[in-house]
């Protein structure tokens, strides 16, 4: 049963991550809507949420329970609005509630690359307007079925209206850190999300790319190149993790029986967990690369710097949604970022 003196929540882009954390906020007993795409529409509407993780949670809320539409009127009554839609569409949500909402409204990004909450910002100009960041992995699997394959957290920027839902946070599983240094929380993220791209060019799920040092290679290069980018930039990435991010790159280098014992955590997936961009090119869809390599190109571009292997990868993955290769070695992976390198 929801509390009705909790903030109403909407997911505004419920797809992957979005139907997972709104699932999960019902579930602890926060009135939550949900707006996304018809596909998923048609599935909650047959079957209802099925919310799954790698360590064992099992959830189902039936049909008659959600509030799922495709129109976007519901946000209008809600306290908090999640942004989860893809990076592509922000500037659209931005337009869609302008005008439409009530200047105490909270705006959460929960989206990935760093300038999102800014994009939305610019058409909420009233409103609070956070940015948030998820760290975990979550799949669709069908029929209403979303399923999070690795652990992680979320941040977000300090608001009351997020204070009050903390506890419900908790309840879902879904502990929520709220951190006055959300721009260098997104960065660390980002550095680690340099990881999508080669996922969803590998082909294979996420702990058998990551337990092959060859990948792993190929993913210290990109975190080393941005890193040095950074560093001209005067932008210091958080620390999320055990490992400092600058021996980040060393431990991933090492050798496979010795990461196994030095990052048990990174490996602590579900075996069949992928990367979003994985599902994004499965599914034909347009990826987010220029949200994540990208901004790494974008932020060498503003400081005179370069970023010859970022700016590879992202070539790679528009071939891939063009058609091109999804089966790459990391030998082969490697190879081409080290040539990217070493050209003119």
């Amino acid at each position: 049963m929801t509390n009705p003196a909790l903030p109403k929540v909407c997911i505004y882009g419920a797809g992957s991550i979005g139907a997972y954390v709104g699932g999960r906020l019902q579930a602890a007993g926060v009135e939550v809507s949900f707006i996304g795409r018809e596909r998923i529409a048609r599935q909650v509407a047959e079957h209802g949420l099925h919310l799954t993780d790698w360590q064992g949670a099992d959830i189902h809320l039936p049909v008659d329970t959600i509030r799922f539409t495709t129109e976007d009127a519901s946000a209008t009554e809600a306290d908090v609005i999640i942004v989860a839609v893809k990076s592509a569409a922000t500037d659209e949500v931005g337009k869609a509630l302008r005008g439409r909402i009530n200047s105490d409204v909270a705006v959460v990004s929960l989206q990935n690359g760093i300038g999102n909450a800014r994009t939305l910002a610019k058409h909420l100009p009233d409103n609070p307007v956070l940015t948030g960041m998820i760290s975990f992995n979550v799949l669709q699997r069908g029929n209403g079925h979303f399923h999070a394959g690795t652990e992680g957290e979320l941040m977000c920027d300090p608001h009351p209206r997020l204070e009050a839902l903390l506890d419900y946070f908790q309840a879902g599983d879904l502990p929520l850190e709220l951190r006055p240094d959300m721009h260098a929380v997104q960065w660390a993220k980002l550095l680690m999300n340099l990881n999508n791209p080669l996922n969803a060019l590998s082909g294979i799920p996420l702990h058998d790319e990551l337990s092959q040092r060859d990948y792993r290679r190929s993913l210290a290069l990109l975190i080393d190149e941005s890193l040095s980018v950074l560093k001209r930039s005067e932008i210091r990435p958080a620390k999320l993790m055990p490992v400092p991010m600058s021996l980040l790159p060393w431990v991933l280098r090492t050798p496979d029986w010795l990461f196994a014992r030095l990052a048990k955590q990174m490996l602590a997936i579900d075996p069949l967990a992928r990367s979003s961009m994985w599902e994004d090119l499965e599914a034909g869809r347009v990826t987010e690369i220029d949200w994540i390599n990208g901004e790494v190109v974008r932020q060498a571009q503003k400081v005179g710097a370069s970023a010859a292997a970022n700016l590879r990868v992202i070539e790679l993955v528009k071939a891939a949604e063009k058609g091109g290769k999804r089966d790459w070695s990391g030998a082969e992976l490697l190879s081409e970022l080290k040539r990217a390198l070493a050209a003119p």
